[in-house]
């Protein structure tokens, strides 16, 4: 799998092409805003019928993830469920998958905007969960320090022989390290927003998801 390697406050991390982060040293798979019963919510609430294979194939990908990695960690970093009602409407196969994942493994939800507060799935259920110098929680504070978080689906646009493109990226400077989201059916926000923009230093990187990971100055 296509993986691109860097520092982050004096950790040796990874950026998996699929958007998800893998720490080796503590043997820990880290990905964010999974969203998962996204269509079911959006039918449910009045809006539109969207194929409803998005759980299945946000797992799918997930599980290919830990299978790679053999994390015996893993932490999804809140909006892991599109809201509480979501989660408890999961199919069997889905909620099967979900366990047969956690089995054997430390598995932590870090509560989000989206889901804020315990579910019916295993695991663990934090506000944020500290390990080492590094502080995963869903949702960058402005003083953070050292924080893994997620919760703005960042994504980068920029120029490549004379065409735009645009990828999913994780976003990195000396403080914080923000996650993709990793969820089928999640959009994102454009590292030029202001929100971001103003989350992050001068010096902020943007590591491109997809087939070949690559680090380049944030675009602003």
């Amino acid at each position: 799998m296509n993986e691109l390697s860097f520092s982050f406050a004096g950790h040796d991390l990874r950026a998996l092409g699929t958007g998800a982060l893998w720490w080796p040293e503590e043997s820990l798979l880290c990905v964010s805003d999974l969203h998962l019963g996204k269509a079911e919510r959006i039918a449910r609430r009045g809006g539109a019928s969207l194929p409803p294979y998005d759980t299945l194939d946000t797992l799918v990908r997930l599980a290919n993830d830990v299978e790679y990695t053999k994390a015996t960690t893993v932490i999804c970093l809140g909006d892991s469920f599109d809201d509480l009602d979501a989660a408890s409407a999961l199919g069997s196969r889905e909620k099967l998958q979900i366990a047969a994942l956690q089995a054997g493994r430390t598995w932590i939800w870090i509560e989000g905007n989206h889901d804020p507060g315990p579910v019916e799935s295993g695991g663990s259920h934090l506000a944020e969960h500290k390990l080492r110098s590094l502080v995963f929680r869903h949702i960058a504070l402005p003083d953070g320090q050292a924080e893994v978080s997620g919760h703005y689906h960042p994504k980068a646009r920029f120029r490549l022989r004379g065409r735009t493109i645009t990828r999913a990226a994780f976003l990195v400077d000396e403080t914080r390290l923000l996650l993709p989201a990793y969820g089928t059916y999640t959009g994102g926000l454009y590292s030029s927003d202001e929100a971001l923009k103003g989350l992050m230093s001068d010096r902020a990187m943007a590591i491109l998801t997809g087939q070949s990971p690559q680090m380049i100055p944030m675009p602003r």
